[in-house]
């Protein structure tokens, strides 16, 4: 198969986000609620920056689209869009917390299961059918659950949540095709500014002092330059030319190198359980992509 720019496109912007735990955790001193105020806070201002200067017809076209559409359409499009921008930042807050509190093996074990839980919340909430093979991945995921779980529940519950969180957005957004993600995704990332500043203190920020923190907002600014905006619009450009199936089997590139960089660059060990239960989990990845290609479904971007 000869790669396209569509596909270069959607290379680089997974390996960027399976380098993510390399900054994160060059942040492991901040409080998770401080990385995040930031974090959102520059995404937000650089994504506002971005369609006021090269995104106004864009950002035209998506609120007419909404204020033209039926009363029903647009309490759905407001309300999925709110909910959507609620899980959206409690899965970075979790996500942030979980690499530089727990381990990067988790962070990573989250997103490989992600995909395999959003087919199942798809049947459940959408009522999308789900193949025998997806079934079977389902079961064993579950099983690589059970595996890891033994003598260490807690990490395992905070990747399940992790993963649910992320999941769940994606199911938001299901209901949103059709409209420009890049714009909702700004709609929600202020809503999301709206909420954590008169909440900096509850989530452990501490704004004056971070803006006064060179190395803080150096890293921020990293963070959402580097491994939101960019990788987010390589992600939305590959998608604009490659089938769904290709780009969500690409997208696995994420995790697996994120478990790579936690054993050969953060030095996190792995037990013979553990090994057992990753290699269950890749198996039921390699099951639930079986035959994708026939009735592949769609892939959003990934904003974490």
């Amino acid at each position: 198969m000869k790669l396209s720019r569509h596909h270069l496109a959607a290379l680089a912007a997974f390996l960027i986000w399976g380098f993510f735990p390399i900054p994160l955790r060059l942040m492991a001193g901040y409080a998770s609620g401080q990385i995040l105020f930031f974090r959102v806070l520059l995404s937000l201002a650089l994504l506002l920056l971005i369609h006021l200067t090269a995104r106004r017809a864009t950002v035209r076209a998506t609120l007419r689209q909404w204020q033209l559409a039926d009363p029903a359409e647009r309490r759905r499009v407001a309300g999925s869009t709110l909910v959507g921008g609620a899980l959206l930042t409690s899965n970075w807050l979790l996500f942030i917390y979980v690499v530089n509190q727990v381990s990067v093996q988790a962070g990573s074990f989250a997103y490989l299961i992600c995909p395999i839980l959003t087919a199942l919340l798809g049947f459940v909430v959408l009522g999308e059918k789900l193949r025998r093979n997806q079934w079977l991945a389902i079961g064993l995921s579950a099983v690589s659950c059970a595996l890891l779980g033994a003598g260490a529940w807690q990490n395992v519950l905070m990747s399940l949540v992790v993963a649910v969180t992320y999941a769940s957005y994606l199911i938001t957004q299901r209901r949103l095709q059709g409209y420009d993600r890049l714009v909702l995704l700004t709609v929600q990332l202020m809503l999301a500014a709206l909420v954590i500043i008169p909440a900096a203190p509850l989530l452990g920020a501490d704004p004056a002092a971070g803006f006064r923190d060179g190395y803080l907002l150096l890293m921020a600014a990293v963070l959402s330059i580097g491994f939101t905006v960019i990788p987010l619009f390589l992600n939305l450009f590959a998608l604009n030319d490659l089938p769904s199936g290709t780009v969500g089997i690409l997208m696995y590139l994420n995790p697996i190198l994120s478990f790579a960089l936690a054993f050969a660059y953060f030095g996190e060990q792995a037990s013979a359980k553990q090994a057992v239960a990753y290699g269950v989990i890749l198996l039921s990845v390699v099951l639930y992509n079986a035959k994708r290609r026939q009735a592949a479904a769609p892939v959003l971007s990934k904003s974490s």
